[in-house]
């Protein structure tokens, strides 16, 4: 059964990190920068949240709000489910699934060891399942 280890071994646990009184526009042009989309968001050492492209469509945008003056603390998502190296992929999935998110802090010992996303929850299911055929194969051919 794959762990959340298994992602971070394969994708490595760096974040982009801002501060929460970075602007959004500031985040934004980081997050266009690295081709990502999300940022997470640390106050010193600690975990505070994750800015996405939802948070801002939906928060800056939609509520007619400026980029340019909205600092991300107001608008990041903050209530994540946090997750550990040791939990299964299953079981993130689900998790994600529940809460209708698309990101998940690593937390091990009260700090942030990475994040997750779904497209790193889909690609180690689909890795896993190509190694299952591919022993399959192996077994039916030897």
């Amino acid at each position: 059964m794959r762990k959340v280890s298994d992602i971070l071994r394969r994708k490595g646990n760096r974040v982009t990190a801002v501060s929460p009184g970075t602007t959004v526009i500031e985040a934004l042009q980081i997050m266009s920068d690295q081709n990502i989309g999300s940022v997470v968001v640390m106050e010193k050492d600690a975990f505070m949240g994750i800015m996405t492209e939802r948070d801002y469509s939906r928060k800056v945008i939609l509520k007619d709000r400026h980029s340019s003056n909205t600092p991300v603390g107001e608008i990041m998502t903050k209530d994540f489910p946090p997750v550990k190296q040791s939990d299964s992929i299953e079981a993130c999935m689900q998790l994600m699934s529940e809460h209708h998110i698309r990101y998940l802090p690593v937390i091990e010992n009260g700090s942030l060891a990475g994040i997750i996303s779904i497209n790193d929850v889909v690609t180690e299911t689909i890795l896993n399942q190509q190694e299952t055929i591919s022993h399959l194969q192996n077994y039916i051919q030897s």
